[in-house]
């Protein structure tokens, strides 16, 4: 990690206003229409829009999660992440964490001070379990001590000792919330403890499943923290409470994939780089899942020879692991389906969800067919995830005949589609329809490679390997990991080489199975 240039700011600053004179100094340099302090809440807006909007991105960054995820394919040129090429991850959402400490220090009082520790803690957590969801091992225990410690290259902690960290951090976001007063500076939630409470609690059940392959580990005692998470503690209740980034029509602030107001310059959606995949279209077709009718478009081509909009043949998947000059065959020839106009054309399309109700709701039918939690069905919990990803869907669509295709998802649609898709057979069976369903629903939704991450760790949904066009080495397995940044292999050199021994015997590359991975 980078040294921090802000000491260095601060030692020249004081030369720097003796060598001009003080009073000079600040006539000449303050702006009278900026504030020259900086508060909690000013700090907490950067953080909390830093994990939602900088996560998300915009035009051709804001696809590139769906393209490593499978949900569609890019026409621009060969993208690597469509072809599982992976490069080196960065650290940079660590340096975020500078801003915590300043945040909880400048609160007014005992009340907001909880709030913004319990809001640095989940900001911790969150950064933490992205970034070692890339790699494995990273810096944590010493992380972000530049300053305060000047430690300049932190050790690596292992990646179960950062799972301990950020469950840690989570309990003790869930404390003091509770105790905590709302705050300012909260663009999300508008400062409710209550609502930050339940995702920092959600957010863990979605920690722990990860770990679902360490629940003989004593120390992590996997089963019995989700339990007691389950018992006690408030968790998300719709899809109200989703962690999410609204978009309205102020510049800058528009929905990721919007040509609104025309001349925008989004060119990506002029250009149709987009074709949604098999793996996304084919599913809902064969549950009779409505949603395609909200995400797709027709393929242009069967409406020309007489299908009708409403008509499911007339919706057809690209296979994102076909050759490149393949699939640009296929665009060229317009039979395939594209994102829905309502993602084009509405400024505010649907807020953006980095984590949502429908996905708790999933992760705990996922814990009971595990046998970790009862009292409540696997079905209640299932059904109420498809339910509240309809009704989101739904929701968030103008009554437009071009935006759902006439085939209108209403509380009489879900009720029946949920009893066509009941759980049923094998746990294993049912795991396949949990995560698919997850996957359906996480549908430019979610961010942050969730369903990657997630068929990395269940292995649905299934993706298609083809060895003649796939960009890993070798081409006969899909990759596992990111490689660690450069900026490490400049700076912390030795603390990264002992983590990679440490874990892969020496070889940082892209196949190694992290800790996480290994039963």
């Amino acid at each position: 990690m980078k040294r921090s240039m802000s000491r260095y700011i601060f030692i020249i600053l004081p030369a720097v206003v003796l060598w001009a004179g003080c009073s000079k100094f600040n006539e000449i340099n303050t702006n009278p229409n900026q504030t020259t302090q900086v508060t909690s809440a000013m700090l907490a807006t950067n953080m909390i829009l830093n994990v939602t909007r900088s996560s998300i991105s915009n035009t051709k960054g804001f696809m590139q999660p769906y393209l490593l995820g499978k949900y569609l394919t890019w026409g621009e040129g060969q993208e690597n992440l469509q072809y599982n090429r992976f490069g080196r991850a960065s650290f940079d959402r660590i340096l975020l964490l500078r801003n915590v400490t300043p945040m909880i220090t400048a609160a007014q009082d005992e009340g907001q001070a909880k709030s913004y520790k319990a809001l640095g803690h989940f900001i911790r957590a969150w950064q933490f379990f992205q970034t070692t969801m890339q790699v494995g091992d990273i810096p944590y225990s010493e992380a972000v001590k530049g300053e305060s410690e000047d430690i300049i290259q932190p050790r690596y902690d292992t990646q179960k000792e950062v799972f301990l960290g950020i469950i840690n951090e989570l309990d003790s976001a869930d404390m003091l919330f509770a105790q905590g007063t709302d705050f300012a500076g909260d663009p999300i939630f508008n400062g409710k403890t209550d609502n930050w409470r339940r995702l920092a609690n959600g957010f863990q059940l979605h920690v722990l499943m990860n770990l679902y392959r360490k629940t003989a580990d004593t120390d992590l005692d996997v089963i019995g923290r989700f339990k007691e998470i389950v018992a006690n503690r408030p968790l998300l209740r719709t899809y109200e409470d989703n962690f999410a980034l609204a978009y309205n029509a102020t510049a800058g602030q528009n929905y990721p994939w919007s040509d609104v107001p025309a001349g925008s310059g989004n060119s990506f959606v002029k250009s149709n780089y987009t074709m949604l995949s098999a793996t996304l279209i084919d599913p809902m077709k064969a549950m009779g899942d409505r949603r395609l009718f909200y995400y797709a478009k027709p393929s242009p081509v069967k409406i020309a020879n007489g299908m009708q909009p409403d008509d499911w043949d007339a919706y057809l998947g690209a296979e994102p692991s076909d050759a490149f000059p393949d699939l640009q065959t296929m665009r060229v020839s317009k039979d395939y389906s594209d994102l829905n106009n309502r993602y084009v054309n509405l400024v505010n399309a649907e807020p953006v969800s980095v984590f949502s109700y429908q996905e708790q709701q999933f992760i705990l039918a996922e814990a009971t067919i595990r046998g970790w939690v009862t009292g409540t069905t696997a079905q209640s919990y299932y059904a109420a995830g498809i339910t509240n990803a309809m009704k989101f869907t739904a929701t968030y669509t103008p009554d437009v005949a071009d935006y759902h295709h006439n085939m209108k998802i209403d509380d009489a649609y879900i009720a029946q589609y949920v009893t066509n898709n009941a759980l049923t057979g094998s746990m294993q069976d049912q795991l396949k329809q949990i995560i698919t369903q997850k996957y359906i629903a996480g549908f430019l939704q979610g961010s942050n490679y969730n369903a990657w991450y997630e068929q990395r760790r269940t292995g649905y949904p299934a993706f298609v390997l083809n060895s003649s066009t796939n960009l890993n080495t070798p081409t006969t397995q899909f990759p596992l990991r990111w490689l660690y940044p450069s900026n490490e292999l400049s700076y912390n050199n030795k603390n990264l080489d002992q983590a990679i021994q440490r874990q892969f015997s020496g070889s940082d590359n892209v196949n190694a199975v992290m800790w996480i991975l290994k039963d």
